[in-house]
């Protein structure tokens, strides 16, 4: 079978190479392989470096304009952008700065894309910073702990799982445990809670008595002191200062007319 003539030779004198996918150049139209392709590698006819000779303390100095129009700067050494391959100088060797006919626009959706992302770290970096124990990290802190609950906390084996609500219940200060993993029946009032919590940790519980201190259920962000006959569900269903199912909850005694703890934050070892 006769040879295909596929490919063209380079036109390098010194080359002639047969390239199957032969370059073409767009300065001076003529044939090259990959190696001798750029314009500078062929000594291009077209090519758009110029050189100019000066006088350099007696000797001939070879010297390179900046093309870019208006630009009277030159230099030693070439500085060729590689995309248009015209000879700029230092402060016009960048696309953008010397307006190259070959830079790539962004796309209008890429931009928007680009404006979209800038837009949304501009605003995180001027949004105020949240509070460390506020609402929202209370309810992604407590849908974390809740997994860990529910290996160690005790309670009535005999509720059914979809009735339990789980919490790290803070005990009284002054005692030799810190805290304690419980969970309740979400139908029990505040009162059999106190009650079920005070016989679990071994608490001294007088609420049957007029004149002692009361053994109560504080909210863990607000201090409030809970209503004894409210039931632990509403307070887990509450849209305005929620308990959550895996957060915390703080048992602490209090005198009858005290409505709640000052400070809620020397429970949870916070300054």
């Amino acid at each position: 079978m006769a040879e295909l003539d596929i490919g063209k030779h380079c036109v390098v004198e010194d080359c002639k190479q047969k390239d199957f996918l032969p370059f073409i150049c767009d300065g001076c139209s003529e044939v090259f392989c990959v190696e001798h392709r750029r314009r500078d590698s062929h000594s291009c006819s077209e090519v758009s470096v110029k050189k100019e000779t000066v006088k350099c303390g007696g000797n001939t100095c070879t010297s390179y304009p900046c093309t870019y129009h208006g630009c009277n700067g030159k230099k030693l050494l070439p500085v060729v952008c590689t995309h248009c391959e015209k000879h700029f100088c230092l402060a016009h060797r960048h696309q953008d700065d010397h307006e190259c006919e070959k830079l790539e626009v962004p796309k209008p959706r890429m931009a928007a894309t680009q404006q979209l992302v800038k837009e949304i770290v501009e605003s995180k970096k001027s949004a105020p910073a949240r509070g460390r124990r506020g609402a929202k990290n209370s309810e992604t802190a407590a849908k974390v702990a809740l997994m860990k609950l529910k290996l160690h906390a005790v309670g009535d084996k005999s509720l059914p799982q979809t009735e339990r609500t789980y919490f790290q219940v803070f005990l009284p200060k002054g005692g030799t445990e810190k805290s304690k993993p419980i969970f309740f029946c979400s139908k029990w009032s505040v009162g059999k809670v106190v009650d079920y919590a005070a016989s679990l940790a071994s608490l001294k519980n007088n609420n049957n008595i007029l004149t002692a201190k009361k053994l109560r259920l504080c909210h863990p962000l607000s201090g409030e002191a809970l209503q004894m006959d409210s039931t632990l569900e509403s307070w887990v269903s509450n849209t305005e200062c929620p308990l959550y199912n895996g957060g915390n909850v703080i048992l602490e005694y209090l005198d009858n007319d005290c409505k709640g703890l000052d400070d809620v934050n020397s429970y949870f070892g916070c300054p």
